[in-house]
């Protein structure tokens, strides 16, 4: 009877661990989906990877958090008449909206976007941030990433829309390489251009920042356009 009874435990935790694996399965999988447009809803956040550009590598090396964020951009889904929109703050463009395909065929053709998405029981905010995001359309980008001065940069105008509700948290912006704890010579130049110091320590955000909210889940990587 004793042998038994060892045996039935045995037997139960070995069915206990193999759908703890199963599920770290699933949900490592459902992370990593390839996404289409129609997959989309109201209020995604849609995450641009890294490209070969001086800034996107200096915004990637100064503020990657995991060997999961190399995001240099970041937007938010708007579904209207049919069309997916993208709300963004971008250099050139300002505060702006444009079709999926044409913020996919842009200037840093991001052609593969990492979707987040607000967690169930925080997804009732997505109407009010939408409404602000609008309100803010055609306001100037931002380069001096100083939250004082005029217009937005990308995750700032993320992390403004939903501001309300305390969905992201601003952190002090780190400028430095991670390593050796130098400034990045691009972000020397950059602020030498501007005439102005690096903002080393001021409060702020960035995409790679942003996905550490407790309030999203990763959904996939959309591919089609």
């Amino acid at each position: 009877m004793h042998d038994l009874l060892i045996l039935q435990i045995l037997d139960l935790l070995r069915f206990w661990i193999v759908c703890f694996v199963l599920v770290g399965c699933v949900e490592v999988s459902g992370q990593n989906a390839y996404l289409r447009r129609d997959d989309l809803h109201q209020g995604d956040l849609v995450f641009c990877r890294v490209t070969s550009s001086a800034l996107s590598q200096a915004i990637d090396k100064s503020t990657q958090t995991s060997t999961q964020t190399h995001f240099d951009h970041v937007g938010i889904v708007e579904i209207a008449a049919d069309t997916i929109w993208i709300l963004h703050a971008a250099p050139q463009k300002g505060v702006c909206r444009e079709p999926l395909a044409s913020f996919m065929a842009g200037d840093s053709n991001h052609v593969d976007l990492t979707i987040y998405r607000l967690k169930i029981k925080n997804r009732q905010v997505v109407t009010s941030a939408l409404i602000l995001a609008r309100k803010y359309l055609g306001l100037p980008y931002k380069y001096s990433y100083r939250l004082k001065d005029p217009g937005f940069y990308c995750s700032e105008f993320i992390y403004s829309v939903f501001k309300p509700d305390s969905v992201f948290l601003l952190k002090p912006m780190s400028f430095k390489d991670s390593n050796s704890g130098a400034f990045l010579p691009t972000w020397v130049l950059h602020y030498q251009k501007l005439g102005i110091d690096i903002p080393e320590g001021e409060l702020g955000c960035n995409p790679n920042g942003l996905t550490s909210s407790e309030k999203l889940e990763r959904i996939g990587v959309l591919h089609d356009k």
